[in-house]
C-alpha cells in the first residue's frame, strides 16, 4: 500500500464568511500570532510526513504562491543585516524545490470541484485534503493521526471537530 505523500489545499474560495477582512487579503493569509493560517496547515501536513503540497487557487490568490516561493532578496537582506535567526526561521518554513504545485480553479464551484482540479497532480495516489481555514489544536497532530491510521487500515479517513 502506498503511503500518503501528497496533500491538496483548496484555497480558491472567496472568503465571504470573513468579509470585510478578506476583501483584499485571502482568508488563508490572515495572520494568527506570527504566521498566516495557511502556514500552520502546511506545517501540520509536513509534520505528518507530507512531501508534496498541492494548492488549488483562484483569482486574487497569487499572494499564497508568493508566500511559499523563495524570496532571495529578503534572504540576502536578512543575511547582510545579521538577522540570522529570522533567516533560519524563514528557511525552515520554506518547502524544498519541487514540493509545491499550484493549479487554478477558474470558477469557484465548490470543494468537490477543487479536488477534481487537482486530479492530475494527485494521480493515482492516496492524498490528504486539508481545509486551510481550519486550525485544530490538540496534543498530537490530527493530520499525523490520520496518516498513521491510513497506513494501518488503508481506508479513507475523515476528521471532524465537535
Amino acid at each position: 500500500m502506498k503511503r500518503v505523500r501528497k496533500a491538496v489545499f483548496p484555497v480558491a474560495g472567496l472568503g465571504t464568511r470573513f468579509l470585510p477582512a478578506t476583501k483584499a487579503i485571502p482568508k488563508e493569509m490572515l495572520t494568527v500570532v506570527d504566521r498566516p493560517v495557511i502556514q500552520y496547515v502546511v506545517d501540520e501536513a509536513r509534520e505528518a510526513g507530507i512531501e508534496h503540497f498541492i494548492f488549488v487557487t483562484g483569482r486574487n490568490k497569487a499572494v499564497i504562491e508568493d508566500h511559499f516561493d523563495v524570496q532571495f532578496e529578503l534572504y540576502d537582506t536578512l543575511a547582510q543585516r545579521g538577522k540570522d535567526d529570522q533567516l533560519a526561521r524563514l528557511q525552515r518554513l520554506q518547502p524544498a524545490p519541487g514540493q509545491t504545485s499550484f493549479t487554478r480553479q477558474q470558477v469557484p464551484m465548490g470543494l468537490g470541484h477543487a479536488v477534481w482540479c487537482a486530479r492530475e497532480l494527485v494521480g493515482n495516489e492516496p492524498f490528504a485534503l486539508l481545509l486551510p481555514d481550519m486550525i485544530m489544536q490538540s496534543e498530537k497532530s490530527c493530520m499525523k493521526d490520520m496518516v498513521e491510521l491510513y497506513a494501518e487500515t488503508g481506508n479513507n479517513i475523515i476528521a471532524v471537530q465537535e
